[in-house]
């Protein structure tokens, strides 16, 4: 064991002996309350409607957010949809719903519903 010669070296070091990154995200939680007030969507939606309500973000961001909340449990799948069409880089496409698991904790703060709303009338 390492030897302190202050006390509250000691004490800050013992503190923070939880290495690795923290698993608190402020994009995770805004996508939490994104859907409490969105009910469920799929990643590019709630990309679409992230953008609009709150800062600018890579799709990729929002993907990995949505990835680690379903292995946290923030989220849920709800259902995974095979959509078939001629797109670019194929004939199909998998969409996966998500909708809030049962570790979420929205706080419902009203002023996203308001945001939410101006960005429903912006949109034809």
């Amino acid at each position: 064991m390492m030897m302190f010669k202050y006390d509250c070296v000691k004490k800050y070091m013992m503190k923070s002996a939880n290495r690795g990154r923290p698993i608190f995200s402020p994009i995770r939680d805004n996508l939490v309350e994104l859907l409490f007030f969105v009910g469920k969507g799929y990643g590019y939606e709630l990309y679409k409607k992230y953008v609009q309500i709150f800062h600018n973000t890579t799709m990729r961001s929002i993907y990995y957010h949505l990835n680690k909340g379903v292995e946290l449990g923030v989220f849920k799948i709800d259902k995974v949809e095979n959509i078939k069409g001629d797109y670019s880089w194929g004939e199909g496409v998998r969409r996966v719903v998500f909708t809030l698991g049962d570790n979420a904790k929205p706080k419902g703060d009203s002023r996203i519903l308001k945001r939410l709303k101006a960005a429903e009338k912006i949109r034809p």
